[in-house]
């Protein structure tokens, strides 16, 4: 019922609706008489706006000459006061000009006198400048002559100061020469007085010379004395401890002895042990070359599917002292040295040595830097199945640095390093057996 109520309300306000808008319409003026109103009005408008468009060009005109007449009249003024202000200064030099000329005419007027006067005074010039150049001449010959006596005062003063010179050399080489006689005598008289126990003024009476007999030959003497006095150093000081030190020297020959006994032992004792462990080292070398020489053929084939190889020691039939050559043939060339190898060829015949090596004595982890960088997929392929084979024996750890992705892929896990931010790198790790794991859980 309260539906019903309210329909029936809504019912009657949509009918009054509908009354009011039909009278609404009814009052409405006729369409077409509005619409053609409307089409005159527009030709009205079309008609004024296209008046008010030439109307304001015509305005736009006449506003633009107005400018360039008002521009014009400016100028017009502006040219004016420049011209009246060159008139002014026209003016003004007009009379600068006359005055100069006025100037000008006096200063001519006192100038037409100046010839006779410039005239007098240059015939009292010469005349002072001939009297002058006959004072010069004179001065100069009196120069000349005081120059030439300076230059013979001057040539006589050098050779005194030279002769000077030479006679105060002299007197030094003098005063040297008898100042070293004097030391010379000084120390012959103290030799004579420590050898012979007298003066110089007794050597003649020492010597056996007597007064005014012939003195002998100096160099005979002199001859005589250098044998006497080798005679006397060969004969030698008495020595008084000679007993006790032969005693002496012969205790340490007696220990000398004992100890070159003893060295002697201990150098052929020495020999014998270093023969001794030369020979267990070569037998060892030997062993272990025997050993790396038969895993490095095996691991040459592995890796390139074929050929064969060898080591071979060199240079020495001792294997301490032999070099170490490296022969590979690789399948389909013939036997040659490893330089001679191409570069993938050379890595793959040292990566057989070493991985050789390792398996004759293992280590805990072993570094590889790019090294299979030179190889192509094939060899890579192979390279990466014998590591996991010698890894899978749990007694050396491989760290390999790489780029390429079939090495990276078969990897137990990956260390990397990203820059998720411009200059800051970060660490990335990926095990890569736990993410298939997930795979496969997943």
């Amino acid at each position: 019922a309260d539906a019903q109520a309210a329909l029936a309300a809504e019912t009657a306000e949509a009918e009054a609706q509908a009354d009011t808008a039909a009278g609404e319409l009814a009052a409405l003026p006729d369409p077409a008489r509005g619409r053609g109103q409307v089409a005159k009005l527009r030709s009205e408008l079309a008609a004024l706006r296209a008046n008010q468009v030439a109307c304001q060009s015509a305005h736009e005109s006449l506003a633009r000459a107005a400018g360039e007449r008002r521009q014009r009249l400016e100028d017009i003024a502006g040219e004016e006061g420049s011209w009246r202000r060159r008139g002014e200064g026209a003016t003004l030099q007009l009379r600068q000009l006359a005055d100069r000329r006025r100037g000008l005419e006096g200063e001519l007027e006192r100038l037409s006198a100046a010839p006779e006067e410039i005239g007098r005074r240059r015939n009292e010039l010469l005349g002072w400048i001939e009297q002058a150049e006959d004072q010069r001449r004179a001065d100069a010959d009196r120069l000349a002559e005081a120059e030439n006596r300076l230059a013979e005062a001057e040539k006589a003063a050098r050779t005194a100061e030279s002769e000077l010179a030479q006679a105060r050399e002299e007197m030094v080489r003098s005063e040297g020469a008898v100042a070293q006689a004097k030391q010379a005598a000084g120390g012959i008289s103290e030799v004579v007085a420590e050898r012979l126990g007298c003066g110089p003024d007794r050597l003649a009476e020492a010597a056996g010379f007597k007064e005014g007999a012939d003195l002998p030959d100096l160099e005979a003497v002199e001859r005589k004395l250098e044998r006497l006095q080798r005679e006397r150093e060969t004969m030698g000081p008495v020595n008084l401890r000679a007993e006790h030190e032969a005693g002496e020297l012969n205790e340490q020959i007696v220990t000398l002895e004992t100890e070159r006994a003893d060295l002697i032992k201990a150098i052929d004792k020495l020999r014998q042990g270093i023969a001794e462990l030369n020979r267990e080292g070569r037998q060892r070398l030997l062993a272990s070359f025997q050993e790396v020489d038969r895993h490095f053929q095996e691991l040459f084939v592995r890796l390139f599917g074929g050929g064969r190889a060898h080591l071979a020691l060199t240079e020495s039939d001792d294997p301490l002292e032999a070099g170490l050559e490296i022969m590979a043939s690789p399948p389909g060339k013939r036997m040659q040295i490893l330089s001679l190898l191409s570069g993938g060829e050379q890595a793959l015949t040292a990566l057989a040595l070493l991985f050789g090596v390792f398996l004759t004595n293992p280590a805990p982890i072993c570094v590889l830097d790019e090294v299979d960088a030179p190889l192509d997929d094939a060899n890579v392929d192979r390279f990466c199945t014998l590591l996991a084979e010698i890894a899978q024996s749990g007694r050396t750890r491989f760290l390999i640095i790489t780029h390429h992705r079939m090495t990276m892929a078969r990897m137990d896990r990956l260390f990397g390093v990203t820059m998720a931010e411009q200059g800051v790198s970060q660490l990335v790790s990926v095990d890569l057996q736990r993410a298939e794991q997930l795979r496969a859980t997943a």
